[in-house]
């Protein structure tokens, strides 16, 4: 094995160094003794965190009932996105793997446009169709049909437009390295079809199950362009912290980043340590 050149040494550390700097620097300033979220350092403090605010003038995170609503307000919107992801992709990546029909190329590319469109347009389009629909549905059953308004239920059908695609990919392509012949076996020895199911298929597509659970999480919850088209007065996090950058950074946001860092890393690494590799 030929040990690699220090050229090719300095490029990995450039990289990295890239790569990384920047979180750390968010992550060390998290802990800045001082209502300014930059240098210079004026020390060591934990009270951006469990501040009560006697010493700032505003508590730390985790007391903050704005932040922690917002913090609520996101899971309340990555559970059920990660949930409908993961369910309807597993019947789109079915439908696209197994059954066979005219126009399925044409389908399957369409699929993929709402990653290629931008999120504000996304957005934007959501909130007109749906607005359309709440005002004919209202007129006509004469009630307020206030889940089609901007708020948490229309973020989740927003942020599902686009992710349940990345889903649909990343089943789909477990779906295709599955031995059919399997199947066919288990049915020849005489199991149902829903059994054949639960007991073959399933625990087969569980790793691609598990990590587009994951990847929906993780995207709804860092999800901004969209959102912000769509939220109502339950704002999610990064919608909180777009309005407390434009109303005045202070060390909260690296408090705050550094946690969704160590959350999303956290997941992540989980992940790829208990996920099964490939025989």
């Amino acid at each position: 094995m030929t040990r690699p050149s220090l050229a090719w040494k300095l490029y990995i550390a450039a990289f990295y160094i890239f790569l990384f700097a920047p979180l750390l620097v968010v992550a060390i300033f998290a802990f800045n003794a001082s209502p300014f979220p930059s240098p210079p350092w004026k020390g060591l403090t934990l009270e951006w965190f469990i501040g009560s605010g006697e010493t700032f003038g505003k508590p730390g995170v985790l007391v903050d009932p704005i932040w922690l609503d917002s913090i609520a307000n996101s899971f309340k919107v990555a559970a059920p996105v990660a949930l409908l992801a993961v369910a309807v992709g597993t019947v789109n990546a079915w439908v696209l793997e197994r059954a066979e029909f005219s126009g399925k190329a044409l389908l399957s590319m369409m699929m993929l446009w709402p990653l290629v469109i931008p999120g504000v347009v996304l957005g934007i389009s959501i909130l007109a169709f749906f607005s359309r629909v709440a005002n004919g549905l209202e007129e006509w059953l004469q009630t307020d049909l206030d889940f089609l308004r901007p708020g948490l239920p229309l973020v989740i059908l927003g942020q599902l437009s686009f992710i349940l695609t990345i889903s649909t990919l990343i089943i789909a392509a477990r779906l295709r390295k599955f031995d059919r012949s399997l199947e066919e076996a288990a049915f020849d020895l005489g199991a149902s079809r829903a059994r054949v199911l639960r007991t073959i298929t399933l625990p087969f597509l569980s790793p691609a199950l598990i990590g587009a659970g994951l990847v929906a999480l993780l995207m709804s919850f860092e999800n901004f362009n969209t959102t912000l088209m769509l939220v109502g007065s339950e704002p999610p996090l990064p919608i909180t912290m777009y309005g407390q950058m434009r109303e005045g950074a202070t060390p909260a946001i690296n408090a705050v980043s550094l946690l969704l860092m160590l959350g999303v890393g956290g997941i992540a690494s989980i992940f790829a340590l208990t996920a099964k590799p490939e025989r």
